[in-house]
């Protein structure tokens, strides 16, 4: 009898042992599981832009393709001015990035060479991968945009003389309510920049 209790309770004890074990390793499989959706629930719907399979360079192209425009907000609450887009791969690809997910970028004035009094510059995050052939331009008319590698985006708000490399990717009508917006932008209270919205209409 006393025998049998004693073979019982070992058994009970291996049997814990093993639950707690198989316990202690399904918790971990699911933290290191990078499909974790309870890890990503902090990260912006910014990061989370990317085109799935092959060569994302290529189908951001294949994706902007039927996109002629894109709606462009200066600041968050700023008025919606179309955009309409080149004919090239460098705007294609933009327009494809910008249909899997919104892009609210920030507008720096930092560089000393550039002149604010007519354009404005965007800069995209690294992790999108854009082609260009840049030639060289002289000449930039209010509503030009173009994009310089690497990963920025120039609007000029005003006709300007300049000698620069750059892929003319889209225009705006010029007109007095469009250069107002652009220049009259507000910062953003506490951050010291100002924002641009760019999404598909």
């Amino acid at each position: 009898m006393k025998n049998k209790f004693v073979k019982r309770m070992m058994t009970m004890t291996a049997a814990t042992m093993i639950s707690i074990g198989l316990l202690a390793g399904c918790g971990q499989e699911e933290a290191s599981d990078p499909g974790n959706t309870q890890a990503d629930t902090n990260v912006s719907s910014d990061t989370d832009t990317t085109i799935q399979g092959g060569d994302g360079e290529t189908q951001a192209v294949q994706a902007g393709a039927d996109v002629s425009e894109l709606e462009v907000h200066f600041g968050d609450n700023g008025d919606a001015f179309m955009m309409r887009l080149e004919d090239n791969d460098t705007a294609r690809a933009i327009a494809g990035y910008v249909g899997t997910s919104d892009w609210r970028l920030p507008i720096y004035e930092r560089d000393d060479d550039a002149d604010y009094s007519v354009l404005q510059y965007y800069d995209i995050p690294s992790r999108y991968e854009i082609p260009s052939k840049p030639q060289t331009v002289t000449k930039a008319k209010a509503g030009d945009v173009y994009y310089s590698d690497p990963n920025r985006i120039v609007l000029y708000y005003q006709d300007a003389e300049i000698s620069e490399e750059y892929t003319k990717i889209g225009t705006f009508d010029a007109t007095e309510e469009f250069v107002t917006a652009v220049a009259e932008n507000p910062e953003l209270e506490g951050w010291g920049n100002k924002i641009i919205l760019i999404s598909r209409p």
